[in-house]
């Protein structure tokens, strides 16, 4: 199942239809001057979206308007983790982010303004990602949609297993005070990381068709880049062609068809078989870089079982480093990657979103799912 977190801010946007350029602080001004709440409806039409996808989603959400009302209205499966206060405040939206996170969501939808945004960066990990309804007033911030139904366009290509691109954008906001005294002081506030569509922004032919040979030189320039960035880890180099074009480009010989261990871009053990992998990583800070099966999609299980569940643990999911081009992706026409450790509950943990490192500087997330989780 694919985990949603929803927030709502109900008083977003309540300022704009009664002149006063924004909410912040305005929620009883706006009201007295017969301001309508619209982020409920502005989700709803989101949300509307995921209509047919509903054997394949869970939300988790907030009690009363700040997401539980939606998901009643729209029958959607949900559980509410949070009850905010009455009327809520951005100290809500920020606890209930943590709430949510605990819950192993795999993407924090939310409706507001830029407000919002920031209430939702200060609380959120940087690795969680994020989509927001645009229902505020002002929508500076690189995080929303272009529209409620457009965001929830883009929710439902995650749903459906379908590559989307990963990217980060910016977090802004502008100082309400000084914008209604028509200055506008916009400001910075941090980034967060979004879905988008999944474009060629470079390695490409001119037709449109990916250049492997280009790409995979990308994906390793990446990569060496992330290595000496953490160059204290040990890093397990997998078997298959796109990891051999990283340890071509390291200049470092390469076991084709098996697994070797690099430190400090230096090649210490070749070849190594579960157990001697294991000896030589435990207890030691790691990065596991592997590429999944054209066609199949399998990542663990198929030509790599050096890579045992000892080993997986020891490394852990955040530290799996993905590689594929974005031809090999599309190859599997939606169908999510597999994992196949001979271990279901590994398997399991293993399952949701993973970041797929596609070229230099270029990411999309790809579900990992087994037909028996799907199923249930």
């Amino acid at each position: 199942m694919f985990k949603i977190g929803l927030i709502i801010n109900p008083l977003a946007g309540l300022g704009g239809s009664v002149a006063l350029k924004g909410s912040d602080g305005m929620a009883e001004q706006a009201r007295a001057l017969g301001a309508e709440p619209r982020a409920l409806a502005r989700t709803q039409l989101a949300l509307a979206e995921l209509a047919d996808l509903n054997d394949r989603l869970m939300m988790f959400t907030v009690g009363g308007d700040m997401g539980e009302t939606v998901c009643r209205q729209l029958n959607l499966p949900f559980e509410t983790c949070y009850q905010p206060a009455s009327p809520s405040t951005a100290d809500d939206t920020r606890n209930a982010v943590a709430r949510l996170v605990e819950q192993g969501i795999d993407l924090l939808l939310f409706a507001g303004g830029d407000g919002t945004a920031r209430d939702v960066c200060a609380a959120a990990p940087d690795s969680l990602c994020v989509l927001g309804i645009p229902a505020g007033v002002k929508i500076h911030s690189g995080v929303y949609g272009v529209t409620p139904a457009g965001t929830g366009r883009l929710l439902a290509k995650l749903v459906r297993g379908e590559p989307v691109s990963l990217m980060a954008a910016d977090v802004m906001d502008i100082d309400e005070a000084a914008f209604r005294e028509g200055r506008v002081r916009a400001r910075r506030y941090g980034e967060m990381l979004i879905p988008g569509e999944l474009s060629y922004v470079q390695a490409v032919k001119v037709s449109g068709v990916e250049s492997d040979e280009l790409v995979l030189t990308d994906i390793a320039d990446d990569i060496i880049e992330r290595m000496q960035e953490h160059d204290d880890c040990y890093y397990i180099m997998g078997s298959g062609s796109t990891v051999a074009a990283v340890m071509e480009r390291l200049e470092l010989d390469n076991t084709l068809l098996g697994v070797d261990l690099v430190y400090q871009q230096r090649l210490l053990a070749s070849d190594l078989d579960a157990r001697g992998l294991y000896q030589h990583i435990r207890d030691k800070k790691c990065k596991l870089v592997i590429t999944l099966i054209g066609g199949q999609g399998h990542i663990f299980g198929r030509g790599n079982q050096q890579l045992s569940p000892e080993v997986i643990k020891a490394v852990g999911r955040d530290n799996i480093w993905l590689l594929a081009t974005k031809t090999k992706l599309n190859s599997l026409q939606g169908r999510p990657l597999r994992v196949d450790t001979n271990e279901p509950e590994l398997d399991r943990e293993l399952g949701g979103l993973m970041r797929v490192i596609t070229g230099y500087h270029d990411e999309v997330l790809v579900r990992v799912a087994n037909p028996e989780d799907e199923a249930q």
